[in-house]
């Protein structure tokens, strides 16, 4: 069971569509219920709550996770050396969304930006703002949403990650009664709002939320399914190879941003299609399971190494980390590369 990584892999497979991930996540739990976690996999599993104690004092907390002491400490206790844990970002996306300036639209959808985009990768945010203004949206980011739990789940922390459900569900809930789409730029985030709540946690509004909820990419494709789509795209130019996430993949809703980049004028995109990257969200950052992640990820790795591609496309944040640093190939969210096709 320890080396379930919940990349989905066994459900997408599994020709009678049994749930096997769900299975060992729940067989996890009751194994942790008397044998308890380690220091480790509490670190891992709680990074929200690290987040929010480091990211008041970004630049001081990153010279502290990089630094050469810090990294011996944290192998010590279980965590590799040989992934850089990534960094916090001077300010938050809800501190940078709050300053900007948005044009009024009867439209509007939600955003659920998870921890990665807020404390991490803000741009992402700012990309997707961007983007959905450019086609009439104007985007709503609710107070008091916290972590998806899916970090929670997989170390058997199951009665948090359930208490964190239970109020993103309430809380999402009452925009759905709105008739407001929400919409997330992570792919993991998704899987764990749309059908692992689903699968885990018996919360009322689950399946009204699930329903209402889209991948980035799947929203703007839709729109362009239905003639909505703003496609006034000025020309870029690059060849790129695109990662689509399992826990995207485990969706059942193919590779939408695939066909938006594929829509982008100039550019080369072309499906990577070699499977999982190996890092599997917190998985691939313990030092007993870090060279299982890399030997799970050695076929895309070398796919990239070997193409001459200026950059890698994923939906999935540390997707994006595990490729770079395996490859050393720049990665970009999908999203990123619409915005600047806007002109924006």
């Amino acid at each position: 069971m320890t080396y379930c990584s919940n990349c989905k892999n066994c459900d997408i497979t599994c020709p009678s569509g049994v749930a096997v991930s769900t299975l060992n996540l729940l067989a996890k739990n009751e194994y942790y219920k008397t044998h308890g976690r380690s220091l480790r996999d509490w670190l891992l599993s709680h990074g929200e709550d690290m987040a929010k104690m480091g990211s008041t004092t970004a630049a001081l907390t990153n010279w502290g996770m990089a630094n050469r002491l810090s990294r011996v400490i944290l192998k010590k206790i279980g965590i590799t050396d040989k992934l850089p844990l990534p960094p916090y970002a001077g300010k938050t996306f809800r501190q940078q969304f709050k300053s900007l300036r948005q044009h009024a639209s009867s439209e509007k959808v939600i955003l659920y930006p998870g921890c990665f985009i807020n404390y991490n990768d803000p741009q992402i945010g700012l990309d997707f703002v961007a983007v959905m203004q450019a086609n009439g949206f104007e985007v709503v980011l609710p107070e008091a949403l916290e972590c998806c739990g899916s970090p929670l789940v997989v170390n058997g922390f199951f009665d948090e990650a359930q208490t964190k459900a239970e109020n993103n569900i309430r809380r999402l809930g009452q925009w759905v009664e709105k008739g407001y789409p929400i919409i997330t730029c992570c792919t993991s985030c998704g899987l764990m709002l749309k059908q692992e709540y689903q699968e885990l946690f018996s919360i009322k509004g689950n399946k009204e939320v699930a329903a209402n909820l889209y991948d980035a990419g799947e929203f703007l494709m839709e729109q362009y399914d239905q003639g909505r789509l703003n496609t006034e795209f000025k020309p870029l130019a690059g060849r790129y190879l695109y990662h689509a996430p399992c826990h995207l993949r485990a969706q059942g809703i193919g590779r939408p941003s695939l066909k938006l980049t594929g829509l982008l004028p100039g550019l080369d995109v072309t499906d990577a299609d070699t499977g999982c990257c190996g890092v599997a969200g917190n998985y691939g950052f313990k030092a007993d399971k870090y060279e299982v992640a890399m030997a799970i990820g050695s076929a895309l790795f070398d796919k990239i190494n070997n193409s001459g591609f200026n950059a890698v496309l994923s939906d999935c944040g540390t997707c994006r980390l595990q490729i770079n640093q395996a490859t050393g190939v720049t990665t970009q969210h999908p999203i990123t590369l619409v915005r600047q096709a806007y002109g924006l």
